[in-house]
């Protein structure tokens, strides 16, 4: 099962977006999406809900890990 990082990183690259492409849409740094990706930090839940817009798909779906 994926984990939150590897769902980001997985929908980001289906985008063909890179990641300075989806943290200025987040409006977060470039190295926060990284800590993201790898699992070293967790987005909050504001966050995670302008990651569901922007990557398209449903919130609950980062949630599942």
């Amino acid at each position: 099962m994926n984990t939150i990082g590897q769902t980001i990183k997985n929908a980001r690259e289906m985008l063909n977006m890179s990641q300075e492409e989806l943290a200025q849409k987040v409006r977060v740094g470039t190295q926060t999406i990284e800590k993201y990706e790898s699992g070293e930090q967790i987005p909050s839940n504001q966050t995670l809900l302008k990651l569901s817009t922007v990557l398209e798909l449903p919130a609950v779906e980062l949630l599942q890990q």
